[in-house]
């Protein structure tokens, strides 16, 4: 049976979309849920420069509240991925965004270092249930074309974290750290929005049961996809490692190397993050046509001589680099999802919890390590010695050429 007939993606995607026609109403709903998550996510970095200045923080400190939030939401998303693919709990979402509407009303009015970090930690339990959950809804109503769902469902987030930091310098930092609570309002809205997407889920429930392609048909050894996992793993390792430098202390970098102002640094911070929301909506349905691994190779690798050269230009060409960076290093996650999830199928939810969860795990202890850094040796270092990460997408060598992905 040749390549161009019927590869075994194809037959996934063929008997998924029989037994589970495209809704894109069901997807955009889950874009827009994770639109919210992930602004009231990006609340907390975008506020850094404030929480340090009224608690007199160390960088430490700061890549510490990163890691706390982060930590909670990662530890715990494979384990919610792995339970909920063999007992379906729908309600776990709306109860997920209730835990991520308590914890940004306690950062509005919290006064000491234990009490953000406690705050930080229940907005990151909030996304440990709202990630793997929403991710296989969008799954579930993709009728095959995995890759779009799951990009369609990313790009919510990157958009979502893309606008975070614009809010928070129109509403937080003019006004004070009260005026978090007005965060709240989304959190509301998000709980309507996942009430909504867990009825449809239940309704749906016999589909999932039916876990249409959740034979392998890849022909690899357990041993050779355990393999392929951990190349997957050490990929998002390199990816959330170094986004990490931007989410966390790039307001930080341009403040101390270009003296812009807050206002402005967060204006840069929105430009990247615009490209990674569009980078990331792209990778997925280019991964449909062209394969996983091929976006993979681009992605990581090919972002390697614009992240060694950031550190060296001026302002002008470091919000051009940041753009083109961001862009072409989010392309890569939706096809990591996707191909982790046809390797491994049956695990949607435990795949999906296990890359979100790395993804925010990296990160946390990225945006602590690199917190440390900077404050022993400077921030410029810090994207100094990041600009190296992605020569870690070589290792896409290592993974398995399997037909479809």
């Amino acid at each position: 049976m040749s390549s161009s007939s019927t590869t075994p993606a194809t037959a996934t995607a063929s008997v998924a979309s029989q037994a589970s026609p495209l809704v894109m109403r069901v997807i955009g709903a889950c874009a827009l849920a994770h639109l919210i998550n992930d602004l009231i996510q990006a609340v907390l970095p975008s506020i850094y420069p404030m929480l340090k200045a009224n608690y007199g923080l160390s960088f430490t400190q700061v890549g510490l509240i990163t890691l706390t939030f982060q930590l909670t939401a990662s530890l715990l998303q494979p384990w919610v991925g792995y339970f909920t693919d063999r007992h379906p709990k729908p309600w776990l979402l709306p109860l997920g965004s209730v835990c991520t509407l308590i914890g940004i009303l306690m950062l509005a009015f919290v006064g000491t270092f234990p009490a953000i970090l406690l705050a930080s930690g229940l907005v990151g339990i909030g996304s440990s249930t709202f990630h793997p959950e929403t991710s296989r809804i969008a799954r579930l109503a993709s009728g095959g074309r995995f890759g779009l769902a799951q990009s369609t469902f990313q790009v919510g987030g990157n958009a979502g974290t893309a606008f975070g930091p614009l809010l928070a310098a129109a509403i937080v930092i003019p006004y004070g750290q009260g005026h978090v609570a007005w965060f709240g309002l989304f959190a509301v809205f998000a709980i309507g929005v996942l009430y909504g997407l867990s009825r449809w889920y239940r309704h749906h429930l016999s589909l999932f049961k039916l876990k249409a392609g959740g034979k392998a048909t890849h022909g690899l050894s357990k041993e050779r996809v355990t393999f392929a996992l951990v190349v997957l793993a050490l990929l998002v390792f390199s990816k959330y490692f170094y986004m990490a430098s931007f989410t966390s202390y790039f307001t930080f970098y341009l403040i101390e190397k270009f003296d812009l102002s807050v206002a402005s640094s967060q204006l840069h911070l929105f430009m990247f993050l615009g490209a990674v929301a569009a980078g990331t909506f792209f990778g997925g349905p280019i991964g449909d046509k062209i394969g996983r691994k091929a976006v993979i190779w681009f992605s990581i690798l090919g972002v390697a001589p614009f992240t060694l050269a950031l550190p060296y230009v001026d302002l002008f060409w470091t919000g051009i680099l940041s753009m083109i960076i961001g862009f072409i290093l989010a392309s890569a996650f939706s096809a990591i999802v996707v191909f982790a999830q046809e390797l491994v199928p049956g695990n949607v939810g435990m795949i999906a919890g296990v890359f979100f969860g790395l993804m925010f795990g990296f990160g946390g202890i990225g945006a602590a390590l690199l917190g440390h850094f900077a404050d022993i040796h400077g921030i410029e270092y810090v994207y100094q010695l990041c600009s190296f990460l992605p020569l870690f997408g070589i290792l896409t060598i290592l993974l398995p050429s399997t037909k479809g992905v």
